[in-house]
This record gives structure tokens, sequence and C-alpha cells, in this order.
């Protein structure tokens, strides 16, 4: 007889805490306001987000094609945005006011983009996940893509947490 292992319990996180979390990352981070980052997601396990195409954000005028650096940025904003989602996650037990204040230490301590389409289009999906959340750094995996779920950029960072 094979033994079951039980799952763990599904962590769904409270209003109070994702309001927090999506004015800390859409309002209070300014250059995230100023990419047009929105979140559409965010789970202890990924977040989502998008981004509208906007003349701000063009990299080649005769394309209209998205600057790397807004796809870069966007992607280390979110991979950021994850690592809160599961600090979140780890730290339950505490109230949404004190784990949102656990976040002032975190910084990207490395990233990595691959491009791999040119962006084009009018709008944008970003993913990120928590590879590994240590007691120091954690590591992260994000996606960039269009319209049409074409993959067309991927990331991959460190982050310190404490």
């Amino acid at each position: 007889m094979t033994p079951t292992v039980a799952a763990p319990a599904r962590i769904e996180f409270e209003a109070e805490f994702l309001a927090g979390l999506t004015k800390v990352f859409e309002e209070l981070i300014v250059f995230n306001q100023m990419l047009g980052l929105k979140i559409t997601s965010i789970k202890p396990d990924q977040v989502r987000a998008r981004i509208k195409m906007k003349h701000e954000l063009v990299g080649h005028y005769a394309y209209n094609r998205i600057h790397g650096g807004v796809i870069s940025a966007s992607l280390d904003a979110l991979g950021g945005l994850a690592v809160m989602a599961a600090i979140g996650a780890r730290h339950m037990d505490e109230s949404p006011t004190q784990r949102l204040q656990r976040f002032a230490k975190l910084g990207t301590i490395d990233l990595r983009i691959d491009y791999l389409r040119p962006g084009i289009g009018e709008w944008f999906e970003l993913r990120a996940e928590v590879m590994r959340l240590g007691s120091r750094v954690a590591s992260t995996r994000m996606e960039f893509l269009g319209a049409d779920g074409k993959l067309l950029s991927t990331g991959s960072a460190a982050y310190i947490v404490s």
C-alpha cells in the first residue's frame, strides 16, 4: 500500500493584504506606475500582471516595438512581487500590516533577461514565480508574453529578503 501525503492547505490572502500589496506595487512604486504595470493575479505560488503598449514604451520607432529596458524592468518588478507574495504566504500567522512591512528590505541582487522575440502588440502579459525562498535570498523565474500567448522574453532573478 502506498502512503498518501496530504497536500498543503491552499493559502488564501486576505483582502487587506491584497489591497496593500497592490497599492505598494501599482501606486507607491512610481516607476511601475509609469510603466503601466497592472496586477491581474496574486497567489502565493504565482503572480501575474499586464502592460498596455503606449507611445512612451517604444524602443524601435519603425516597428513600434517595446523597449528592452521596459521588458527587463517589468520582469524585475514582477519577480519582486512574486517574492512579496511568497513572504506573505510564509508568515500567515502575522497580520496583513506586519507582512506588508517585511518588504522594506527587498531588493534585486541579480537579474538575467533573455529576449526571444520582438515585443510587438497592444498589450503584454507577465508571470513570475518563486523557485526558492530562503531566509536571506529568494530566486525567481519570470515570463513576458504577447497578447497571443507567445513567449517573448524570460527572466530569472535573485532578491535579498533580509
